[in-house]
């Protein structure tokens, strides 16, 4: 792993991280993680792809990891989400300018799938593929939940719980690895989530969807059977689903992973999962 610096369109320096591959190169993967947590928790995912011939780029979101400064921890700035939306767009140009002419498929988890689903409206040209890990309709997911609840929420499918967090994984390491990582668990400012609403709320049933860029883009969506995020019986996941298919989005294929939590590259059967993700890869982009 090798860390570098991107300038975001409002200037403010990032600090971002690259594997590369090994091997000659098949395409590269930006990864856009989730809220509360940070980028070094993919490393294992990132190595994983590099051995199959992926570079893998990314960048921590404001407010998170080593980028937790530019604003202070949970906070995305003034930009809000669309700040976050437009500073993977910065990533996304590192990688061309690096790799130019590979093919770059954006893998967003969780927060960072609706920063991809808002990133898909106006930067789908940018990709060869599209991957979308513990997601949902953002506005159908915000309609079932009580907005002050916080992460632990989630938890209550799962009690009575061992710790807060039992609905990211089955594996009780990752579990605690996370409640011990002073980078993960923390609440998002009010207004940043609230910002989240703003940006991409609607981004799944936007009419800008229907662009010849988005429309033959390959789409995986990676659920747990069992996350509370997706929605109960994958309701907000299939809704999120059906609408890119009602946008004409014809490559679009459903992974669900029987008894699978939040986190399915933290999961118990996470070798299957990423054994998936990178023949996907190999099918669907490389070709």
């Amino acid at each position: 792993m090798e860390t570098f610096e991107i300038e975001a369109t409002d200037g403010a320096r990032l600090s971002a991280y690259r594997w590369d591959a090994e091997g000659p190169l098949k395409g590269m993967v930006q990864i856009a993680h989730g809220a509360a947590e940070h980028l070094k928790r993919y490393d294992r995912l990132a190595r994983a792809l590099r051995g199959a011939g992926y570079g893998v780029i990314a960048a921590d979101h404001r407010g998170h990891g080593v980028n937790a400064g530019v604003h202070g921890l949970g906070n995305f700035g003034p930009r809000g989400f669309s700040g976050v939306v437009e500073d993977m767009a910065a990533v996304s140009a590192a990688a061309k300018a690096r790799h130019p002419g590979a093919p770059l498929v954006l893998l967003g988890h969780s927060l960072g799938s609706f920063a991809a689903q808002a990133y898909l409206l106006d930067h789908a040209g940018n990709l060869s593929g599209l991957v979308l890990s513990g997601t949902a309709a953002l506005d159908a997911l915000l309609a079932s939940r009580d907005p002050t609840g916080g992460l632990k929420s989630f938890n209550a499918a799962f009690e009575p719980a061992r710790t807060d967090f039992d609905w990211l994984s089955r594996d009780a390491a990752e579990v605690d690895a996370y409640i011990a990582d002073p980078l993960c668990g923390f609440d998002i400012g009010s207004d940043s989530m609230a910002s989240v609403a703003v940006t991409a709320g609607g981004a799944s049933a936007d009419s800008r969807l229907a662009n010849a860029a988005a429309k033959n883009l390959p789409i995986l969506i990676i659920s747990g059977e069992v996350d509370p995020v997706v929605g109960p019986g994958q309701a907000f996941a299939r809704t999120l689903a059906d609408r890119y298919a009602g946008a004409g989005l014809t490559q679009l294929e459903h992974k669900i992973y029987p008894g699978g939590r939040h986190e399915m590259f933290n999961e118990t059967n996470r070798a299957e999962v990423t054994a998936d993700l990178i023949a996907w890869l190999d099918a669907k982009v490389v070709g």
